[in-house]
């Protein structure tokens, strides 16, 4: 008779789960972590800095620097929940995680992401409320109002993430514990169950469709209003300014958007994808917004580059 412990682990829950990585292309790991790592450390380097800047100069707390404050620290937390076990998977070979570690990362990824789509949203609104009623801007955006959109930004997104952890946990995976896969989301690991998951798939494209694609449609909608009112400026050397600095925002949010919704869709229609696209695009959606926004968002702006500038110079 089989003991309590072995029927949990064979006919339940397993104990571990096996990332493979990019599977079909496991001989190339060592030499595809080099440019994720390399991306990491920038990913690092530049939110840190956006961070320390603004945190330190009482001149930048204002909303918008405000916002791009909550925006690194998101984007520290979205790449630091998967590169760090991508790396030990790539270079040490370590494809063991937990059950509940699984669970943890596909909890924390999933939030993060559904964070950061609030606040690109929340700036998006900052944005919309600058250019195009400048003089109502204090009012509607003070410090309270600032803290209550950071809240709900989160708290949204663990209130539409944890029921994943829910689902999760009452599949049963009948021995089946390999995920095909750098790191552990929903859907991947809703497939290896050897039961319905109906209500998985239905729930994450509710969430999907419901949370980022509202965000989606918001955001646009911001930006058109901007454009509009950009057009009625009388300066064309203002116009220019303000296209190219609405253009630059939205291509991140494309590149934020666009691998990610590949992702959620595959997952569920893409049979035909190469799995090594899809696992590839999963992991360009977490890393390279986070490297990508401190240079558009930060970096790009006049306030911010002095003051790395100056602290450069100060360093020398």
């Amino acid at each position: 008779m089989l003991s309590a412990s072995v029927l949990n682990d064979t006919g339940f829950h397993p104990s571990t789960f096996i990332l493979l990585g990019i599977p079909g292309m496991q001989d190339q790991h060592v030499w595809i972590a080099i440019p994720f790592c390399s991306m990491y450390i920038l990913a690092l380097v530049g939110n840190g800095t956006i961070l320390y800047i603004i945190m330190t100069d009482r001149a930048l707390h204002e909303p918008m620097y405000l916002f791009l404050c909550l925006l690194s620290i998101t984007d520290l937390v979205l790449c630091s929940t998967t590169l760090p076990k991508m790396l030990t998977i790539f270079w040490l070979r370590s494809h063991i995680i937990s059950f509940y570690g699984c669970l943890t990362q596909m909890f924390f990824v999933h939030t993060i992401f559904a964070t950061e789509s609030a606040v690109l949203l929340a700036m998006a609104f900052d944005r919309y409320v600058a250019i195009c009623h400048p003089l109502h801007y204090i009012s509607i955006l003070n410090a309270t109002v600032i803290g209550k959109i950071g809240l709900a930004c989160v708290f949204r997104g663990l209130l539409f993430v944890f029921p994943f952890v829910i689902l999760i946990e009452r599949l049963p995976f009948c021995g089946h514990h390999i995920i095909p896969h750098t790191y552990c989301e929903h859907m991947g690991i809703a497939k290896l169950a050897c039961a319905s998951i109906k209500s998985n798939t239905i729930y994450g494209l509710t969430v999907a469709l419901a949370v980022t694609g509202v965000d989606v449609v918001l955001i646009a909608t911001s930006y058109g209003l901007i454009l509009r009112d950009v057009l009625r400026l009388p300066s064309k050397d203002a116009q220019f300014r303000a296209f190219s600095t609405c253009g630059a925002h939205i291509c991140v949010i494309l590149v934020f958007y666009i691998p990610a919704f590949f992702s959620f869709f595959t997952h569920r229609f893409g049979h035909r994808v190469p799995p090594q696209v899809h696992i590839i695009l999963a992991n360009l959606y977490l890393l390279v917004p986070p490297v990508l926004n401190p240079l558009v968002y930060g970096i790009n702006t006049k306030q911010i580059r002095m003051r790395i500038f100056g602290f450069l110079i100060k360093r020398k």
